[in-house]
């Protein structure tokens, strides 16, 4: 998978920068082409003489590499690049990637680069661990960049903790994983719903679930990872997304919800319905604070809008729409229902039975429901779980576009 590729190799100031000479090896025997640009502290822990007799190429430091006025062009490095990475990368380096500090090359290419980025934190583990490291890189994450995250273990300082950068092999089958991804959704319009709704009773009250967002959030990430342009209608959840094809829209109750998922799914290609929308709401939302001045409350509800239904019965010959069902009994034959009903093209089952699943986990146990077959799967984390997902939605898609 990377043969032939274009790397922008960036290294800081770091400790770490030794292991970047590890890398460099690696990714030139799986056939990789790498350009090393270095900041100038970066020089103090590794020569440029050892990286470029290693690369081949000369090291890229400064903005002009000779007196007579020769320059280093962070231009060209951006459009020749089918990847940058950043390893080590500071908690300096990543605060000046996230705020657009631009006063040494690396931080300009970096501006300037088009291709995919990857960044390897290296450092302290309380330097990791401060808000404003942790905001920087979900200002990263945000971007588009992609967080290697460190391992943990001990450090320079001889404390034991995270912060430690990923070693080069695992780097390495990062960009392998990512170059073989693949783009079998691109130009594809999908909508996915994710997380709880919560149906106010009073301005500090509300009715709401378990549901923590996790699978919706995993179906969108791999989504838009397969060229996806993906719309995510979350409710609350404390989860950020973090690829730049994703258009997030926060929500709260269900009917917000639906009138999203309306809009949306209009112009879309294909849905997924796997936010846990409340079934009732409060008839009456008090205005002011429910004080306890009786002994009981009763509070009558009222249906919400069955989102599901509603998008199944508008659904287009050449739309895809699949649901998830979450039982507690009589699984296979309530999922095979609501199937019917809704007019999914397949349905995910959860089984309440199944350990590792369900709510507030980062575990699934799924099967998958069409009208031919129930596919069922092993445990797994929510992220591979997504891969399976997504695998039957392109083969619908596949299916609809023969049609």
């Amino acid at each position: 998978m990377m043969k032939g590729k274009k790397i922008v190799l960036g290294i800081t100031g770091s400790i770490a920068a030794y292991k970047a000479a590890i890398l460099i090896r690696g990714l030139i025997k799986k056939g990789a082409e790498v350009q090393v640009v270095i900041t100038p502290s970066g020089k103090e822990f590794i020569t440029p003489i050892t990286l470029s007799a290693l690369t081949s190429k000369p090291v890229i430091s400064e903005f002009f590499a000779q007196r007579d006025g020769t320059w280093n062009s962070h231009v060209d490095l951006g459009l020749w690049a089918d990847a940058m990475i950043i390893v080590p990368a500071t908690a300096s380096t990543i605060g000046k990637m996230a705020n657009g500090i631009a006063d040494n090359m690396l931080i300009t290419t970096y501006l300037s680069m088009k291709a995919p980025v990857f960044v390897a934190p290296a450092m302290d583990l309380d330097m990791f661990a401060h808000p404003s490291t942790q905001k920087n890189l979900d200002t990263l994450r945000s971007y588009g960049n992609f967080i290697i995250e460190p391992g943990e273990g001990e450090l320079a300082s001889h404390l034991v903790g995270k912060g430690r950068m990923e070693e080069p092999e695992k780097i390495i089958a990062v960009l392998e994983d990512f170059f073989s991804q693949k783009q079998d959704l691109d130009g594809k319009k999908i909508v996915i719903t994710a997380g709880p709704t919560y149906e106010k009773i009073d301005p500090v009250r509300f009715i709401g679930n378990y549901s923590s967002g996790k699978m919706g959030y995993a179906l969108a990430e791999e989504c838009a990872s397969r060229g996806a342009e993906v719309t995510l209608i979350s409710g609350p959840v404390n989860l950020s997304v973090h690829h730049s094809r994703i258009k997030k829209i926060d929500v709260e109750s269900a009917h917000q919800m639906y009138e999203a998922a309306q809009e949306a799914f209009s112009s879309s290609d294909a849905g997924i319905l796997c936010a846990a929308v409340a079934d009732f709401t409060p008839e009456i939302q008090a205005t002011t604070k429910i004080k306890r001045e009786k002994s009981d409350l009763n509070i009558r509800l009222r249906p919400t809008e069955d989102i599901a239904a509603a998008l199944g019965k508008n659904k287009k010959t050449d739309q895809v729409l699949a649901g998830f069902a979450l039982e507690t009994n009589d699984e296979i034959q309530n999922a095979k229902g609501k199937l019917e009903r809704k007019n999914f093209d397949f349905i995910v089952l959860n089984s309440m039975n199944d350990e590792g699943a369900g709510f507030r986990v980062d575990t699934n146990k799924i099967s998958i429901i069409d009208r031919d077959s129930v596919v069922a799967y092993p445990l797994k984390k929510k992220v591979d779980v997504a891969k399976d997902i997504v695998d039957c939605l392109v083969d619908k898609i596949k299916l609809c576009s023969d049609k």
